[in-house]
């Protein structure tokens, strides 16, 4: 059953062109468009790390080693497509045009931060596992009810398929052929149950055939590969195709949640080697510097630009309103129950505040 879904590339480790299918429709535009994401991204992510570190940010969850799988496919949508990520999407979500600020927010436990900006269909990640699969789907077959070529992306870990709401997703999509890809980040683990563990299934991608649609297995560090077959599929969608489920094979570097500590279930030496060999930022840099494409002044002026954008971003995070305790009670309905109004009560004299 493996060798129905290889891994397929477009360019490899070493930054070499190993499909020439794609050799016309890469430009330099568009691979120092992957490269500078892909640098914002992982800045930002580390930026994350620290601030949390520092306390100055909740639980994080980091996804460093990941980036080609949530820059291709999210560089892959159109302006009015819908994106459901999860807790650990971010980078996705900030490559699509989710703010820097309200990305930090969220992760201070702010409501503001799952509030997109105008305009973006973001879903708020989800974090129950695999509950954004239906409503991707649900979202997909809206589009299509409404006459419009707009289509939806869902991000989920591995462990996500393991849930009921992976398997309800993709039937209802598949039944009614919904404008969806089903994106799923392989990196090996469900928290600290490696793959094998959690699924007897040799592959993720196999688990399309049981639903009749299109299934692939992608190096998920190649952000070219991931790009075009993630466009592909959405293009299919949109055509009447119907949906696609996508296995993009990657690894994350760091801990599951910045509460985790990786070296207790997890061989760290495999991901320093795939740091220094698969690593999706060192992959496109290579490809740059074989191709012509390597500016020494433009990396500087974009590390620069970056740098800058993020510590905007921190400060209007810091300067941002104190948090009004009231938006815990007062949208969970359009009008309080009974219960939140009394929990609402309740909690209110407990901090000696009125009522």
């Amino acid at each position: 059953m493996l060798a129905e879904f290889p891994i397929l590339q477009i360019v490899d480790e070493n930054g070499n062109l190993v499909n020439e299918q794609y050799k016309e429709q890469i430009t330099e535009e568009l691979v120092k468009q992957f490269y500078y994401h892909i640098v914002r991204i992982r800045t930002f992510d580390r930026k994350a790390v620290n601030l949390q570190r520092q306390g100055r940010l909740g639980t994080y969850a980091p996804f460093e080693g990941q980036e080609a799988s949530q820059v291709g496919s999210a560089l892959a949508l159109w302006e009015d497509d819908w994106i459901f990520p999860t807790y650990r999407d971010h980078g996705a979500t900030l490559t699509f045009g989710a703010g820097m600020t309200r990305t930090l927010l969220y992760w201070n436990g702010r409501m503001e931060g799952c509030v997109p900006e105008d305009g973006k269909k973001i879903f708020p990640p989800a974090v129950p596992i695999a509950t954004q699969i239906p409503h991707a789907a649900g979202a997909a077959i809206a589009e299509k009810r409404k006459g419009t070529k707009n289509a939806a992306i869902a991000y989920f870990g591995d462990g996500a398929t393991s849930e009921g709401d992976f398997h309800e997703g993709l039937n209802f999509a598949s039944v009614f052929q919904a404008p969806v890809v089903f994106f799923n980040q392989n990196n090996g683990f469900a928290i600290s149950v490696p793959i094998e563990k959690q699924m007897n299934s040799r592959t993720i991608a196999q688990k399309a055939l049981a639903y009749n649609m299109p299934g692939i297995r992608i190096d998920g560090n190649d952000v070219f590969a991931v790009y075009f077959h993630t466009m592909e599929a959405l293009n299919r969608g949109r055509t009447g195709g119907g949906p696609t489920l996508i296995e993009a094979v990657t690894w994350r570097y760091g801990a599951h949640t910045t509460a985790d500590d990786p070296t207790k279930y997890r061989n760290q030496s495999k991901t320093e080697t795939i740091r220094q060999t698969r690593d999706p930022l060192l992959r496109i840099e290579r490809y740059m510097k074989s191709n012509g494409f390597w500016d020494e002044k433009w990396i500087q002026e974009i590390t620069e630009e970056i740098a800058t954008e993020i510590e905007e971003a921190v400060k209007e995070m810091g300067d941002y309103p104190k948090a009004d305790v009231n938006d815990l009670f007062d949208h969970v309905f359009e009008q309080p129950t009974w219960t939140i109004a009394k929990q609402k009560e309740d909690y209110l004299r407990l901090i000696g505040r009125e009522v």
